[in-house]
């Protein structure tokens, strides 16, 4: 296991063989927009089969995804953990036409609003629309305003 990033709240690593491609300081600021200064977050960025077992485990879904998120204390002095999967956030962001790099940047985002609490649905797209805005991170579906 090596580690990208580790501060007293926020602890980012992988396994991987493809390091992530995402500075300390970008998870800090997204991690402390979304979730708050006092939210403890653990990152972890594995390979196929270690997210397919994890997705297995905790959701019943014999299959990798991308991202993974558990909240463990829900709110914004709360803790979570995120899972990505690096081999499918390259996947997946040619369908949408996006760079590994950008796709993974709203990923984040994706993830945190989840460990706040919230579901897909209405409310979940009007966050995400809102954080990645104001953190000038590309949101890959389309929409109009």
């Amino acid at each position: 296991m090596r580690v990208l990033v580790e501060t007293e709240t926020i602890l980012a690593t992988y396994t991987t063989k493809k390091a992530p491609l995402i500075t300390g300081a970008f998870l800090s600021t997204v991690k402390d927009t979304i979730l708050g200064k006092k939210y403890d977050l653990s990152i972890s960025f594995v390979g196929k089969e270690k997210m397919r077992e994890i997705n297995r485990t905790s959701r019943g879904i014999d299959k990798a995804t991308d991202i993974l998120s558990f909240p463990i204390e829900l709110g914004k002095t709360g803790a979570g953990e995120i899972y990505i999967c690096t081999d499918k956030v390259i996947s997946k962001s040619a369908d949408f036409e996006s760079t590994p790099k950008k796709y993974l940047e709203y990923l984040f985002v994706h993830g945190m609003v989840h460990l706040l609490g919230h579901d897909h649905g209405t409310k979940m797209d009007s966050l995400e629309k809102k954080y990645t805005k104001k953190l000038h991170i590309l949101y890959p579906y389309r929409y109009t305003e």
